[in-house]
């Protein structure tokens, strides 16, 4: 296999009140997803099932968000979500902090040329 990252897409989303890292985290996919339409797999000849579509999500409290969750939003590809360490949570003066999650998104393809 020749795994190549082609596109690289970067997030970020909020939950202002309810503690929410799961839908922050699912904010920060979509702002790195809806601001594109890009025909990566058929460029080079390749079925959307085919992209290897690697999440990486940092929040406050990773343990806090739900992976399946996150991945559900992608309609094809094989996605693999990594939640680590980052992120902000801002204070406020009473409630909840808001929650901002930051988002990198990677699309790999098989490259591999037959012989």
């Amino acid at each position: 296999m020749a795994i190549k990252r082609l596109l690289t897409e970067f997030g970020m989303g909020s939950s202002l009140r309810r503690r929410d890292y799961t839908q922050a985290a699912v904010r920060g996919v979509k702002d790195a997803l809806w601001h594109n339409s890009i025909n990566l797999a058929e460029l080079f000849g390749k079925d959307k099932t085919e992209m290897l579509i690697d999440v990486e999500v940092g929040v406050q409290s990773p343990g806090a968000v739900d992976r399946a969750a996150v991945a559900e939003i992608f309609p094809y590809g094989q996605v693999n979500v990594e939640v680590v360490h980052g992120g902000l949570d801002v204070p406020r003066s009473q409630g909840n902090p808001t929650v901002m999650a930051n988002v990198a998104i990677s699309v790999s393809l098989d490259l591999e040329v037959a012989s």
